[in-house]
């Protein structure tokens, strides 16, 4: 069985730093991008910051210049690092993959989800 797993999250101050990090596994061939989305009360999902297999990243506007997103192939492992904090930033972040695995004996493209983590800013 394919899953991702987060850890990471938790509370901190205005203008702290936190680290979040997924790990894939299951019967994986080939990961195509690793991905944090994020999600508010009472607001959708969004994306924060996604790379790919070949190391592009991208990164939502609100984020660019503060969270870093970076990847371990060898360890089918993805980090955001998130740097000067605000309460804004508060939300559930969730891991996201796109990934070849096998289900049985078929290969499939799959996207795939994590159980999510919380993330709050707060004094």
């Amino acid at each position: 069985q394919v899953q991702l797993v987060e850890s990471g999250g938790g509370l901190v101050q205005p203008g702290g730093s936190l680290r979040l990090s997924c790990v894939a596994s299951g019967r994986i061939v080939n990961i195509y991008t690793m991905g944090w989305y994020r999600q508010a009360p009472g607001k959708q999902r969004e994306l924060v910051a996604s790379i790919t297999s070949g190391g592009t990243t991208n990164y939502a506007d609100s984020v660019k210049g503060r969270f870093t997103i970076a990847s371990d192939n060898a360890k089918n492992t993805a980090y955001l690092q998130m740097d000067s904090l605000k309460p804004e930033d508060t939300a559930v972040y969730y891991c996201n993959s796109d990934m070849r695995v096998w289900i049985s004996t078929y290969l499939r493209i799959n996207t795939y989800w994590g159980q999510g983590t919380q993330v709050t800013v707060s004094s």
